[in-house]
């Protein structure tokens, strides 16, 4: 396999991690909020925590430093306007996982006390997990926007 056919496997395989995660994440994580059990809930949210730690955040690191090289390696400009679209899209992506990643520490806080005290979920909590699916849709688009400007590479 050639350098560049293993930097892009790795870009790919970073990209599919990210998606892939990100879907499945918000998949378990509205699974577990509409059964309202705060145990359920709780115990989702630390499976999801760890998920963000084990295979979101490295995907997140080898994303922009395997692009940049697949950017060397194909003799592309970084000023590319398409490569600028992605960054700022990579950008908005971070600007919505990173407070999401903070809201679901707290909601696995908040779900864990409720559940080991027997009482409902707080208020706090169904504002948290509103904000958290609202950062998720901008996020996964985001996701989206990158993955389409990578297979398209449009001219602007």
């Amino acid at each position: 396999m050639s350098l560049y056919e293993t930097i892009k496997l790795i870009h790919i395989l970073s990209a599919a991690v990210l998606l892939g995660t990100g879907a499945g994440i918000a998949f378990f994580m509205v699974a577990a909020h509409r059964t309202g059990r705060p145990d359920v809930i709780a115990a989702t949210a630390r499976m999801v925590v760890l998920a963000d730690f084990v295979f979101t955040a490295p995907a997140v690191v080898l994303q922009p430093l395997s692009g940049v090289a697949l950017v060397h390696v194909q003799g592309y400009g970084l000023s590319e306007p398409w490569l600028l679209a992605a960054y700022g899209l990579y950008l908005l992506i971070g600007a919505c996982w990173l407070p999401v990643v903070a809201i679901q520490l707290r909601i696995r806080r908040l779900a864990e006390a409720a559940s080991a005290a027997g009482a409902p979920l707080p208020a706090a909590y169904r504002r948290l997990f509103r904000l958290w699916f609202i950062l998720g849709w901008p996020a996964f688009g985001g996701v989206l926007g990158v993955y389409w400007l990578m297979v398209a590479r449009p001219v602007f």
